[in-house]
């Protein structure tokens, strides 16, 4: 995708990518090419700082540097990142044990490299966390720019600079809202057992695993949250898929839907009856009142 991208050459916008794109000029090849020269926009001049420029992006996505482009891009066009960079793209989620209040910590996080999901664990493993995102140049969260990135170099003191899509903001703008479940809902993904359960359950997952020393609540808690970072990947797809869809031009970029990847834990349905009921009753005590 980004080798059909201009918006990141200076002086670029929305409108004048357009126009090129209207002209023909579908491409870098094209853009550097004798058709290119006769058909663009710009005088010789420009047009010559801005084949400098695509020289310079060529090296750059050669050299797999996605913060160039992220760095040169408006956030909201930074899903074309992601068919090239998608080789070393992560797709992370963590569970919190609130939202980040001075006492709140992160519980479990899951990594998905495309092929296996990783999982970290607070007082086991956690502290591996910040070294293992930094083998990543894209980071692809649902609500990451709020929440899960600001936690983790908050929590960890680490900056995090990688490029970064952010699913919440990508999806908004296809219409698609409602949360990552709501999401997810829409574009056909099923959770199965773990239907219903949201963060909050989370949090009552990692209380049951603390405080009854409940090894099936951790597993619990590690499925739904290796499920979530899982998930990502399929909705980044369905999600660029459709972004690139009024492109005629753009319609052999169409990538196909991934498969599910295994994951180590499953969810205990006698835990998640429990919980349910704790919180069907808090709720009920406290409507009461």
């Amino acid at each position: 995708m980004l080798n059909h991208t201009f918006l990141h050459l200076p002086g670029v916008g929305p409108k004048t990518e357009e126009s090129l794109w209207e002209k023909g000029i579908h491409s870098w090849e094209i853009f550097l090419g004798e058709f290119g020269k006769a058909a663009s926009p710009f005088g010789k001049r420009k047009h010559e700082a801005l084949g400098a420029h695509i020289e310079l992006s060529r090296e750059k996505l050669n050299a797999l540097d996605a913060g160039y482009f992220a760095r040169s891009m408006p956030s909201h066009s930074l899903w074309r990142l992601f068919a090239d960079f998608r080789s070393c793209a992560a797709y992370v989620d963590i569970e919190t044990t609130g939202l980040g209040g001075p006492d709140d910590y992160i519980t479990t996080a899951a990594v998905y490299d495309g092929t296996r999901v990783f999982h970290y664990i607070h007082g086991q493993n956690l502290d591996r966390l910040p070294g293992d995102l930094m083998r990543y140049k894209l980071l692809v969260t649902y609500n990451g720019t709020c929440f899960d990135l600001p936690f983790i170099r908050s929590y960890f003191g680490i900056e995090l600079n990688q490029a970064h899509i952010d699913l919440r903001y990508l999806l908004a703008s296809l219409g698609f809202r409602g949360g990552l479940k709501g999401c997810e809902k829409s574009l056909g993904l099923s959770r199965g057992e773990l239907e219903g359960v949201d963060g909050f359950f989370a949090v009552l997952l990692w209380n049951e695993y603390l405080q009854n020393r409940n090894a099936k609540a951790l597993e619990t808690l590690l499925a739904y949250n290796m499920a979530d970072a899982a998930n990502l990947e399929n909705l980044m797809v369905q999600a660029f898929n459709r972004k690139i869809q009024n492109r005629p031009f753009l319609h052999d970029l169409r990538l196909p839907l991934p498969g599910s990847p295994s994951i180590d834990f499953q969810p205990d349905p006698g835990v998640l009856d429990k919980l349910r009921q704790m919180s069907s009753l808090a709720a009920w005590g406290y409507g009461g009142r």
